[in-house]
């Protein structure tokens, strides 16, 4: 498979920390970002250049923004696109749930997307390629009680991604992506020492990662989960 240039938000913990080695292992070139500074740093270190790691927060368009400038200017569009970064509410009653608790989740499931998309996809639609997959979950096509401000999240991803599919240029593809159920500092957040149960992160993106890297054209506009 050709060395791709991939773009990952999240990319300092769970899911999106596990699938760093397991691409770039492969030969293909993470430009990842996180909100902590040190662990961005400890990724530098563990996996340098051509790799590239920034702090940054989804949620601050102007930081997005020239991040994506950045690796567009001295990259290149990225030939894949992994909207990521996600956060889980306090797990409550809807009604218990207060006000910042909620904006927080909706600002960096749903509005941080919205940016990174924004910052990244114009420079693919010009080269006229790249597969843009956004964070699902199980919780984006069924719901639970207790984290109904998740669930509308991710429901808004679903939504926002197909209907970004049907907005692309022949030869891109978006996709709203279920990566299963993972044990990760999230799913404790919501099931505690239920999360045991499931796969850690790294046995996950043994699979997850070839199972992105072969995503194509075909299938833009499909809701697909990691098997």
């Amino acid at each position: 498979m050709p060395a791709k240039r991939i773009v990952l938000t999240g990319a300092t913990r769970g899911l999106g920390r596990a699938l760093v080695p397991a691409l770039a292992a492969a030969g293909h070139t993470v430009f990842g970002c996180g909100r902590s500074a040190s662990l961005v740093a400890d990724l530098a270190v563990r996996f340098p250049s051509p790799n590239a790691f920034a702090a940054v927060d989804v949620t601050d368009c102007a930081a997005v923004d020239a991040w994506a400038a950045g690796v567009i200017n001295s990259y290149g569009p990225p030939d894949l696109l992994v909207n990521n970064a996600a956060v889980m509410n306090p797990v409550a009653k809807l009604w218990e749930i207060p006000a910042d608790d909620f904006d927080r989740v909706i600002d960096v499931n749903v509005k941080g997307v919205a940016n990174v998309l924004r910052a990244f996809v114009p420079a693919m639609v010009r080269r006229g390629s790249g597969v843009i997959v956004n964070l699902s979950s199980g919780w984006g096509r069924s719901t639970a009680p207790d984290v109904a401000p998740y669930c509308a999240s991710k429901y808004a991803i679903e939504g926002l991604t197909l209907a970004l599919a049907q907005e692309l240029p022949p030869g891109m593809a978006a996709i709203p992506l279920n990566p299963g159920i993972i044990d990760t500092d999230m799913l404790r957040q919501a099931w505690a020492d239920g999360a045991a149960a499931f796969p850690k992160a790294d046995v996950w993106a043994t699979t997850a990662a070839p199972f992105f890297l072969k995503l194509g054209p075909a299938d833009n506009g499909k809701s697909l989960s990691v098997r």
